[in-house]
């Protein structure tokens, strides 16, 4: 327990050593994960970038992609970003904005990045680009920490 009364929940790690081994522990049970062939690029102290390829299962009448999986990814990168501190952080709200259609084939990439973190709150911006590097859409994330519950045992 720190002075505060909250027990280390980094085992002394650094940060980005902190952040791996976040994602590690929570990928390992992710099923959207593995259903939507999601990757990590890169992850880091509030941060994380990860990929996906547009398939035929998700896209829509109009054939682009549905928006719940652009959400999906979107939200899945905010979840490891936002997580990244070892401390269980979940969303008190979102917001997504689409500026392009995702195609079939194309690899997205939704890439996280905390703009504000205090307290038990945080604010993160995601922006979904594809392999062109095209805006396809961007997700505000508001964030709400539960105090000293460690996402993953260190």
């Amino acid at each position: 327990m720190t002075e505060a009364g909250f027990r280390d929940l980094t085992n002394g790690l650094d940060p980005q050593t902190l952040a791996e081994r976040v994602r590690d522990g929570m990928s390992e049970n992710d099923r959207v994960l593995r259903a939507n062939g999601i990757r990590f690029e890169a992850v880091g102290p509030g941060y994380a970038k990860l990929v996906m390829t547009v398939g035929e299962d998700m896209l829509n009448g109009f054939r682009i992609c549905h928006g719940g999986f652009l959400t999906v990814l979107a939200d899945t990168a905010f979840a490891y970003a936002c997580n990244s501190y070892n401390e269980q952080t979940v969303a008190s709200g979102i917001s997504l904005d689409f500026m392009a259609p995702g195609r079939p084939g194309d690899v997205l990439c939704a890439e996280a990045k905390e703009l504000f973190a205090a307290g038990r709150t945080g604010v993160y911006d995601i922006a979904v680009t594809n392999q062109n590097g095209e805006l396809i859409a961007v997700m505000r994330g508001k964030s709400y920490r539960l105090k000293g519950r460690a996402v993953v045992d260190l």
